[in-house]
């Protein structure tokens, strides 16, 4: 028999730490950090097109909530 977990104590520590770093605007790295609201993406529809380095992406918008992201 497991006995459940209290919530006010986090058991990993280290993940703790690491997503309190990615949930500021600046990275561990010392790289900024763009956020962009999903909803802003895909106010007009559910694809968004991104071109990188000449090539176009399609990022999609799934009707269970997910994105997929296709060449």
């Amino acid at each position: 028999m497991t006995r459940p977990l209290d919530p006010r104590s986090d058991p990993r520590p280290a993940l703790r730490t690491r997503s309190a770093a990615l949930a500021g605007s600046e990275p561990t790295t010392g790289t900024r950090v763009r956020r962009i609201l999903s909803q802003d993406l895909f106010d007009a529809g559910e694809v968004v097109e991104i071109q990188h380095e000449g090539e176009i992406y399609r990022l999609r918008h799934t009707r269970r909530g997910k994105l997929i992201l296709t060449k």
